[in-house]
């Protein structure tokens, strides 16, 4: 099967990331927010008429990487030390107004948080990786209902976290592995028997990196390196290629009023200087290719 390409050249925020991440579109304030993970920053921009698609940043004491939301205004953020509640009217530095719903790795300085989203039983994942990459020093966990549990250890780069819309099961990959697993799960959402390899990049030398399900259940897997974002259906085939103008593309995300709308973010750390537009963030119509996201499940603490 040759999967179809369609290009994407709209870049929707020009302010270059040192490694965008983590892109959540807020259904009720009709908002995108992504992280430059390196630069300890979240960024914002709003998209309905009235806001002038008005743009938005704060700035962190460390490393901010993933988010899910809460209600109208607050967020649940994943740092490198902690799961945080923060209120996005916060002003442009929120270090006071950040409360701490339960501690990440706090105690080794030598990881991060990487990757991460709601599930469809409103528990939060989150992988955490070493700072520098190294080898097996990462996790995957689950904040449900109180309990943060961890689910994989061994893991270099987490990344590729979602959920299939019928609750059956997970998916993430150990980036430098280039296989994306498929997790069984249960009726309350946690792991059931050991995860299998769902999609093997081996042979194209592919590195999965981000990821979101749409509302057919087809996996989008951004490829760190190829600037493009692949679609998998439920056998795991490609069926469908996005090419953006960015080299490192880092995580797609839906959205939009009618969750029409493929957001990716990039990264300029390391770029190539004739990556012009690395590190920008792009958004591309999945109406043309009759595609509907998915929206995204409101974390419940």
């Amino acid at each position: 099967m040759t999967p179809n390409l369609f290009v994407a050249n709209n870049v929707f925020d020009d302010r270059a990331c040192q490694l965008g991440e983590g892109p959540l579109w807020h259904p009720l304030q009709q908002r995108w927010y992504w992280f430059d993970i390196l630069q300890n920053r979240l960024l914002a921009k709003d998209t309905h008429e009235d806001s002038l698609q008005a743009q938005y940043s704060w700035q962190f004491d460390e490393m901010v990487s993933a988010a899910g939301w809460l209600d109208e205004y607050m967020l649940l953020i994943a740092s490198e030390t902690g799961l945080y509640k923060f209120d996005t009217r916060s002003p442009s530095s929120p270090q006071a107004s950040k409360q701490l719903v339960v501690e990440l790795e706090a105690n080794n300085p030598l990881t991060r948080s990487n990757d991460g989203r709601s599930d469809p039983w409103g528990g939060f994942w989150i992988g955490t990786m070493g700072k520098q990459a190294q080898q097996g020093l990462g996790s995957i966990y689950r904040y449900y209902q109180g309990q943060l549990r961890q689910l994989v250890t061994d893991i270099t780069i987490s990344n590729a976290i979602c959920f299939a819309p019928d609750k059956t099961c997970a998916y993430y990959t150990d980036t430098p592995s280039q296989q994306i697993m498929r997790q069984a799960l249960d009726t309350q959402g946690w792991p059931v028997g050991k995860a299998c390899v769902w999609v093997d990049l081996r042979a194209q030398n592919r590195n999965p990196d981000g990821a979101v399900v749409d509302a057919h259940g087809n996996l989008w897997n951004a490829q760190w390196g190829a600037s493009e974002v692949v679609c998998y259906n439920l056998e795991g085939q490609a069926i469908l290629r996005v090419a953006f103008d960015a080299k490192q593309i880092s995580c797609p995300a839906f959205g939009g009023t009618h969750m029409k709308v493929l957001l990716a973010t990039s990264a300029a750390v390391d770029a190539d200087i004739k990556d012009k537009n690395a590190g920008m963030t792009f958004t591309t119509d999945t109406a043309v290719m009759d595609i509907t996201g998915l929206a995204e499940y409101r974390v419940e603490l």
